[in-house]
């Protein structure tokens, strides 16, 4: 399998939380309780450890979250909840109601933080905190880092859980009529579902170069098709000064005239369309932008020829090495283990 990527927006840095160290005592649970159960004293501590009170609905004398709450609720406030740790205690009992797994290393309320966005990636609405809610963005996948991204809670719904290939049929039947818009969503929005899990399923070569960029990755998702990390670096270009040159260094490291010669000729199809909204400043609108230029045929057309020149092993090699000499705008990072933590043997579901 190949090596699995993921884009870090460096200006998420600025809201990094002050770092917290989590007691679970877990080896002071009883004996013989079931896993479920030792996750929910682990919650309830958590949230007394941080001068909270649990959801109403878990405050019943039977409920392991209520127990371990009542336990710890005489010690000391160690660190004053913020509002990243209120979202992953919230996102962790939510798991633990549901059954689902919810992997606690790497999924902190600093990573949280990092995937918080302004707008919904899908229907580009302006989120607030009645709209707001974080997605599994695969399905049978549980709550680990890499496999969440923060939508509306419109397109989450409408998402339920389907996988890319549903998600491109249901962009297929908007496309063909006469219903335009299915669960609330037009062409374009369940297109840019079906991307965003695309990014997240192992596909063919071919059939991932196939699939325009019609929605960029979201902070932290992770990547498994090295030709759609390639493309979103590529694109991402665009948004910042000094594409032009990094661009070019980008197209001396392709092995042949052949595939410099189509680099260029998609680069002649992408650019003007980007450009011609070089008036737009907010992020947001830069990467609509840059989304949007994915929707004309010609740029998918002249991207596909180019990407299908390569191996998944070249366009790899081709991500690694544009990120070692500093070439793409956001961090890279690569992940030889992208799926620890998934919970895929049992469907995202808690062991």
């Amino acid at each position: 399998m190949q090596a699995v990527f993921h884009a870090h927006d460096a200006t998420a840095q600025a809201a990094r939380p002050a770092f917290v160290q989590f007691d679970l005592d877990m080896d002071q649970a009883p004996a013989g309780l079931s896993a479920h159960e030792r996750v929910g004293l682990a919650l309830g501590r958590d949230y007394a450890l941080h001068g909270l009170t649990p959801p109403i609905a878990h405050l019943y004398p039977q409920s392991p979250l209520q127990r371990g709450w009542q336990a710890a609720r005489g010690r000391a406030v160690r660190t004053p909840a913020s509002s990243q740790v209120e979202r992953w205690l919230a996102l962790r009992t939510y798991a633990w109601a549901r059954g689902r797994s919810f992997e606690d290393i790497q999924l902190t309320p600093h990573h949280l933080a990092q995937l918080d966005t302004d707008h919904c990636p899908v229907t580009r609405e302006l989120l607030d905190d009645d709209s707001r809610s974080i997605d599994r963005v695969r399905d049978d996948a549980g709550y680990a880092a890499g496999n969440l991204a923060v939508m509306s809670r419109r397109a989450n719904r409408a998402k339920g859980s389907r996988g890319y290939q549903a998600l491109a049929d249901m962009a297929a039947s908007c496309a063909a009529g006469p219903i335009t818009r299915i669960g609330g969503l037009a062409e374009a929005d369940w297109e840019r579902l079906a991307v965003l899990t695309s990014f997240v399923t192992p596909l063919s070569h071919e059939e991932a170069a196939r699939i325009p960029l019609r929605v960029l990755p979201p902070n932290r998702l992770r990547l498994f098709n090295p030709v759609q990390a390639l493309q979103a670096l590529v694109t991402r270009q665009l948004a910042t000064p000094g594409w032009s040159a990094r661009l070019a260094r980008l197209e001396a490291l392709l092995p042949t005239d052949a595939l410099r010669t189509d680099f260029n000729r998609f680069l002649l199809a992408l650019a003007p369309r980007v450009l011609g909204a070089a008036e737009l400043q907010q992020p947001h609108q830069i990467r609509w932008a840059l989304e949007d230029a994915w929707a004309q045929p010609l740029v998918q057309k002249r991207w596909t020829r180019f990407a299908l020149q390569l191996t998944p092993e070249q366009a790899e090699n081709l991500v690694e090495r544009a990120a070692a000499r500093k070439l793409s705008p956001v961090h890279i990072q690569r992940h030889d283990d992208a799926t620890d933590g998934w919970a895929l043997a049992t469907g995202g579901y808690a062991a």
